[in-house]
């Protein structure tokens, strides 16, 4: 998220069987919703402790702890539970394993899983974890890791104990860090290995030390709790910039020293950016891209590695310490926006959806705001120097690397608009784009039930290599079709639903264009009568 304000084990069964429902009655609270029972497709239910994780013991071509046998539409009941993962049930046998169709555990009646009418189907999936059952999701532990020489990074993980599941990578956006990801960790940490770092020079990623300290002349007492406006740089904080490059370097090494293996990267608006940079510069470390309102664009002086001569006609680029020019403006503009009044408006225009609970996020970035290096390392951020790469020629080198991307993007962003989404949809059009409504800038805080159900079923589409249809279609081959789909599920004991448009391969912009005034033409008739 950018904000301005610098907010800017037991054992459990699982069976497979050979079944599909049509539903001819819509009405989700019936107990006695009619189907009818068509083509047969592979359809996976299973009871399973809370705890039980999703891809343990997974291996490529086996099934395992799994019982097979067939079933009939009398022995499947109920809804997967909050928190409750899907079972791995990857076989060379098995090609068409549905992820629109539920792991259920005998609760709930049949009605509750699925229906669909026309083009438009209304699936209900699982809640976040909560209290209930004693399923409190997996814990969430706050770790530092030193970097390099006075760099201390800040991060937090979850499912460690998941030894042989796929590992997750969270980055965050322009203002927040790690804890905005808190309602991934807790839910998929419970199928995966999880981490959400904080981007140097952001969340508590700041420095334990002034970089550049006043001298005992230039001390005075409002002055002493801002850092980085001395004369000269310490040692260590020489050439520091928190910089689009400086961070894809601080990926690179944690993914490599602290994870330890190739991970998927997940990255919110600038850590959309930054996942899609470092996957193009390091595509050895990927499994896969999925890319939240990702911003297009970061930075605005020229990069001194591709333009140096260019690069010389400005004399500061985000470098400590801050010129005597630069810090006047930085203590106006900084008073603005590091205003509480100023934090909680931004974050309105950002959350789609009012009634999503804010006031930890809020408490949190303003926590950030008090550091005393905050004020600086937002300058720093604002006068780096663009990356080597720009957002088009790191998808165009990821295309290049085959790296996986995924597409989720809330459509009623104010900043980030869907169509940057579907630049990108319209460069990779293999890459599954999800737009997701109502959803503002920050889809994974706001409708995070959505975002770990698709991001879930992506990676098991990965994993199983395309066995496991993608999240909300019918088959493998429905990829190519746009799909119209009502999520609902429960959020705080409410129930809430969103629409989820699934964009296929055959999707063109002079389609999207051509629909768009068609809906126009319709709805000014309809007014007109």
């Amino acid at each position: 998220m950018e904000l301005l304000a610098f907010c800017c084990s037991s054992s459990h069964s699982c069976q497979i069987g050979s079944l599909n429902w049509k539903f001819v009655e819509k009405n989700l609270n019936s107990s006695r919703s009619k189907f009818i029972l068509t083509r047969r497709a592979h359809v996976v239910y299973a009871r399973t402790n809370p705890r039980q994780k999703l891809f343990r013991g997974f291996e490529r071509g086996h099934l395992n702890h799994l019982k097979v046998k067939n079933i009939d539409q009398r022995g499947v009941t109920g809804l997967l539970g909050p928190g409750e993962g899907f079972t791995s049930v990857i076989n060379s046998n098995i090609l068409n394993v549905n992820y629109s169709n539920y792991v259920v555990d005998g609760n709930e009646d049949l009605s509750n899983i699925s229906e669909r009418e026309g083009s438009l189907a209304k699936v209900l999936i699982p809640g976040l974890p909560d209290d209930s059952g004693g399923n409190c999701g997996s814990s969430i532990s706050s770790c530092f890791w030193e970097w390099k020489p006075k760099f201390s990074v800040h991060y937090e993980k979850s499912g460690s104990e998941n030894v042989n599941s796929p590992a997750v990578l969270f980055l965050p956006g322009f203002g927040v860090g790690s804890f905005h990801y808190e309602k991934q960790l807790k839910d998929l940490g419970c199928d995966f290995r999880v981490w959400a770092l904080d981007f140097l020079g952001q969340g508590k990623s700041l420095p334990s030390e002034d970089p550049a300290p006043l001298t005992r002349l230039d001390v005075s007492e409002e002055k002493d709790q801002i850092w980085g406006f001395g004369e000269k740089a310490v040692p260590w904080a020489n050439e520091l910039v928190y910089s689009m490059d400086l961070w894809c370097d601080q990926v690179r090494d944690f993914v490599e020293q602290v994870v330890g293996e190739p991970v998927y990267i997940v990255g919110n608006s600038l850590g959309g950016f930054v996942a899609l940079y470092f996957a193009a510069c390091n595509p050895q470390l990927v499994k896969g891209v999925t890319l939240l309102n990702a911003t297009p664009f970061w930075g605005f002086l020229p990069n001194p590695v591709r333009s140096p001569v260019l690069a010389k006609i400005f004399p500061w680029a985000g470098t400590f310490p801050l010129p005597s020019s630069v810090r006047k403006l930085t203590e106006i503009v900084w008073q603005k926006i590091s205003d509480p009044r100023s934090i909680r408006e931004v974050l309105k225009q950002v959350y789609a959806d009012h009634s999503t609970k804010i006031d930890e996020v809020f408490s949190r970035i303003l926590e950030t705001t008090e550091h005393p290096a905050a004020a600086a390392s937002f300058a720093s951020i604002m006068f780096a120097p663009r990356g080597q790469l720009s957002f088009q020629e790191s998808l165009t080198r990821c295309q290049m690397n085959n790296v996986p991307i995924c597409l989720m993007y809330g459509k009623e962003d104010p900043w980030v608009k869907p169509v940057w989404g579907l630049k990108v949809k319209q460069q990779v059009p293999e890459a599954p784009y999800y737009e997701i409504s109502p959803a503002g800038h920050c889809p994974h805080d706001e409708v995070p039930e959505v975002v770990n159900y698709l991001l879930r079923g992506w990676i098991m589409n990965l994993e199983s290599q395309g066995s496991v249809a993608l999240p909300l279609l019918d088959s493998p081959e429905s990829v190519q079709h746009d799909i119209l789909s009502d999520v609902e599920f429960v959020q705080e004991g409410s129930r809430k639903s969103v629409r989820v448009r699934f964009f296929g391969s055959d999707f063109s912009v002079w389609n999207q264009i051509r629909s768009y005034f068609k809906s126009r033409i319709a709805n000014l008739g309809i007014n007109t009568r």
